[in-house]
């Protein structure tokens, strides 16, 4: 009998418009999920990542605030349309939208780097998705510049010393959506030194 595989290697994107919006995921399944990302590794105990949780008619309001956001700073451009309805949309079909940050101590008082509140904070990502793929639904890390500006984070009530980092959609894959990837060989991407 072969041992079924880790969840990390059958976790998958699943991206909005592949996620069932009649199917809502409840509070406490959340709250589950949300709990694992928070035992992330985290250098100093400082536990950097803030995590901003958006469903039912709070997505609206989300899509509206990043559809400003996106409006004021991303430059003019055949695509930006088109980026600015898929961002929109995202938030809409979703069922969950969960906005993700990194809080770094003012220069003064840090004593962890800013990198590293970041990649605590991306650990904690990926305990979520891991998490969210345990327990049947789909996830997908979105990083539009307006989900990363400094104006998010204002969006949302909080100073400069909050960096944006994406907005983690959740949800219940549609029936007979099969996500599917591949690795290259594991060698293309490691050397050994003896």
């Amino acid at each position: 009998m072969t041992p079924a595989s880790p969840p990390y290697r059958t976790r998958r994107t699943v991206k909005p418009p592949q996620m069932d919006p009649s199917r809502e995921v409840s509070e406490a399944l959340l709250r589950e999920i949300l709990e694992d990302a928070h035992w992330a590794p985290t250098h100093g105990l400082t536990q950097p990542w803030r995590f901003h949780v958006f469903a039912g008619a709070a997505r609206a309001r989300l899509a509206e605030g990043l559809v400003s956001i996106h409006d004021r700073i991303v430059p003019e451009s055949p695509a930006k349309a088109e980026k600015r309805e898929k961002m929109r949309g995202a938030a809409l079909t979703a069922p969950v939208a969960v906005a993700v940050l990194a809080y770094v101590e003012p220069e003064a008082t840090r004593k962890i780097s800013e990198r590293e509140e970041i990649e605590a904070a991306a650990c904690a990502v990926q305990n979520l998705m891991l998490s969210a793929h345990g327990h049947g639904l789909g996830s997908f890390w979105a990083t539009p510049p307006a989900a990363c500006a400094p104006e998010f984070a204002a969006w949302l009530g909080l100073d400069a010393h909050h960096l944006p980092l994406g907005m983690v959609y959740l949800g219940y894959p549609k029936p007979g959506i099969a996500a599917t990837s591949a690795r290259v060989p594991l060698d293309e991407r490691v050397t050994f030194h003896r």
